[in-house]
């Protein structure tokens, strides 16, 4: 898992391959589920949310008891909401809220009100942020960091860019230490979208400058090999203004494809 939350793509597929390949002929379906996880939490930091839940849901239904499938439920409320599939979510919204009230656990509560943001009414979300940030409190520093960058990008979507920054900073100082590249990649983003300083330089002649910052987190997920409505549920646009804005970037990138935007990035 932790080559997952790294971004290590080709490290996580050959140890996740080479996983089930000894897990499923024998019959280990919590082996099997455990990678089948590994690689959901790989396409969701990277931004392939349609993916992310492929794999996340294919891991619960390799594990039969539900509390087996308890660690798995916010990746999963997470990457339906991001595919723009939130109906997907509810049963496992139901089901993590259950499980949180019967064990009285503040990480497992904190990751239930974080989801009860996500899937609840918009207008009770940052009261469930709020509550999910003191749960988080001497737990995973990791958890506390995806709270930040949602709570942060439900602000930035309110234009709360002040009160924005703050989330998104904590967010991106977290997924730093923890050297968790795709997650920070994304804070980052968000922050320099929200108008705050995100610890790099942007070269005056480099054509990503001409980018608005819309337009660069555009890229950046399509980069990633994110579809136009992936993109779009994460960033809470249409798929034709997704397509907008990379017909816009394309010229002032020096390309005519998304398939030449990875090695653009890279370099």
């Amino acid at each position: 898992m932790p080559a997952a939350v790294r971004g290590e793509e080709e490290r996580v597929r050959e140890l996740t391959g080479a996983a089930s390949e000894y897990t499923r002929p024998r019959g280990v379906g919590r082996g099997t589920a455990d990678a089948l996880w590994a690689r959901g939490v790989l396409e969701l930091g990277l931004g392939r949310a349609d993916a992310a839940l492929e794999q996340l849901e294919a891991a619960g239904r390799e594990v039969t008891h539900p509390l087996l499938r308890l660690p798995l439920l916010p990746d999963v409320i997470e990457a339906a909401v991001r595919a723009g599939r939130p109906e997907r979510a509810s049963e496992a919204a139901r089901s993590l809220g259950e499980w949180a009230t019967a064990l009285g656990q503040d990480d497992l509560a904190a990751s239930a009100r974080r989801c009860l943001a996500l899937t609840g009414p918009d207008d009770e979300a940052e009261e469930h942020f709020v509550a999910a940030l003191a749960l988080h409190d001497g737990g995973s520093e990791y958890d506390r960091a995806r709270t930040a960058l949602l709570y942060g990008e439900w602000l930035r979507r309110l234009r709360r860019q002040i009160d924005a920054r703050d989330q998104l900073r904590a967010a991106l100082e977290g997924f730093e230490r923890l050297g968790a590249r795709p997650w920070a990649d994304r804070a980052r983003t968000e922050l320099g979208a929200a108008g705050g300083e995100t610890g790099l330089t942007v070269h005056e002649d480099g054509p990503i400058s001409l980018l608005s910052p819309q337009e660069r987190e555009v890229v950046r997920l399509a980069a990633a090999g994110a579809s136009n409505r992936e993109i779009g549920a994460q960033l809470f646009l249409s798929p034709r203004t997704v397509g907008h804005h990379l017909y816009r970037a394309f010229p002032k990138l020096g390309i005519s494809s998304r398939t030449e935007l990875a090695g653009l990035l890279a370099s």
